[in-house]
């Protein structure tokens, strides 16, 4: 996500932190710049004029520390303005004093509403916050059917009415059913249109008058543009949306929603959805994507994935082998390859650490095939030969070969990989710890 606004943000911000002195008419010059990227970006162009006056007013005349170059303080003032833009800080969902907690979905058709109420029904239960889906969409063919589908994936409680048209009194009987399942939120999947219209507005409008929820959540597309923010314009003045959920932030969006639509309706971005799978839904940190958008990575949403994915006893089973003499054998190679799996694709991983330009990622060739190249390859050796892979003779290879179905060049080259792997992880209790240059894991760029 942002990658083309970051890739261009860092380049004009790079050039002017290079200057040894920045003069007002440099800042000017690079304001101007930054101007188009924003727009470029999708950025209205209400806030972008006021974001500039403010990095304007902060950056020219800022008396310069010693020990910090000009150029940087202004990446520094743009930093903030941006994490402001954003919303400041990360806003989380409301709590019931007494639950259930209810949160209602509003939005428009094809926003990704149902899959977001899967996804943050995952999250919930995770949590420890019991979360129960009800299905309030009477209008769209098989919407019932699809969130039945998603809370038994998810295992939690479900009510939906098939034939029932009366919104108010389904969710009324969903509440009811949460209560004796002792749900402690209950999720509202309503139906949208393709369009903001009366209908949807005035239906939206009697169930929040009927159930006062505690949050109501506006899922809107990422990819949708200035779009989302005329959207969630039109949400807030009707229902005063309490928060919004962003979907597809995984795609080639411009990234000017989600810098606007805070600034627009000064309802937090709460979530953003970043791929397809029920747990890719996180939640949004102003301070951390701005800190992504300007390449200074996300290192502290990296850890928080780890922890949440990794199996630690694995881990640190695998940390001890490798600093035995023997070292790690490619049964554990494999282990910790799945391990980092589960942390999601290697792309978005990548982009989480600082320096890393998105731009280069999207050029690289990051072939998330190759991780089930890798393990087929591996499950072709026999028991012995994972544990020894000195036994992988010519032969031994050409089975390989024809039991993975990749070529012996491949083979060669994993083993020869592995080998480099398991030098450095014995050298790492030495403190000499070193990366093996020229994409050492076999999974990574070329």
């Amino acid at each position: 996500m942002f990658d083309e606004l970051s890739s261009k943000l860092t380049d004009t911000l790079r050039r002017l932190a290079g200057r040894g002195v920045l003069t007002e008419d440099a800042v000017r010059e690079g304001l101007r710049e930054i101007r188009r990227i924003l727009l470029e970006a999708d950025v209205s162009f209400d806030l972008t004029r006021e974001f500039l006056t403010r990095v304007q007013e902060k950056a020219v005349g800022q008396e310069v520390l010693q020990s910090v170059r000009p150029g940087q303080q202004l990446v520094k003032v743009v930093y903030d303005e941006l994490v402001a833009l954003l919303g400041e800080k990360q806003a989380p969902l409301a709590h019931a004093t007494v639950p259930p907690t209810v949160i209602v979905l509003v939005g428009l058709q094809g926003g990704g509403k149902t899959t977001t109420a899967g996804k943050l029904a995952k999250r919930l239960k995770l949590e420890q916050k019991a979360p129960f889906l009800v299905a309030a969409d009477v209008y769209r063919p098989a919407a019932v059917d699809q969130l039945r589908t998603l809370a038994g994936q998810v295992e939690v409680g479900f009510h939906g009415e098939p034939g029932e048209t009366d919104v108010v009194a389904i969710v009324r009987r969903g509440m009811a059913a949460a209560a004796t399942a002792r749900a402690r939120t209950v999720i509202v999947d309503t139906a949208g249109r393709l369009q903001i219209d009366e209908e949807l507005m005035g239906e939206l409008v009697r169930l929040k008058a009927a159930i006062a929820p505690h949050e109501i959540l506006l899922v809107a597309d990422g990819m949708t543009g200035q779009d989302a923010v005329r959207i969630a314009s039109g949400f807030h003045e009707a229902l005063g949306i309490t928060g919004v959920v962003l979907t597809k932030m995984d795609g080639d969006a411009r990234g000017g929603a989600a810098l606007s639509i805070y600034g627009v309706t000064k309802a937090p971005i709460k979530y953003i959805g970043v791929g397809e799978k029920l747990d890719q839904l996180e939640p949004f940190h102003p301070d951390r994507m701005a800190g992504r958008i300007l390449q200074q990575g996300d290192i502290l949403s990296l850890v928080e994935k780890a922890q949440g994915a990794v199996d630690e006893k694995e881990a640190e089973r695998l940390a001890r082998k490798a600093g035995t003499k023997k070292g790690l054998d490619l049964d554990d190679f494999l282990a910790s390859m799945r391990q980092m799996q589960k942390l999601g694709p290697l792309k978005n991983v990548l982009g989480m650490l600082p320096g890393v330009d998105p731009a280069m990622l999207k050029n690289a060739n990051v072939d998330e095939k190759r991780i089930k190249h890798v393990e087929a390859i591996v499950l072709s050796m026999t028991k012995e030969e994972r544990r020894s892979p000195s036994l992988m003779n010519g032969s031994r290879r050409a089975r390989v070969s024809r039991g993975s179905g990749r070529p012996v060049s491949e083979i060669n080259r994993l083993l020869k990989q592995f080998e480099q792997m398991r030098k450095m992880m014995k050298s790492a209790g030495k403190g000499g710890m070193k990366l093996p240059t020229g994409g050492g894991m076999p999974f990574g760029p070329r």
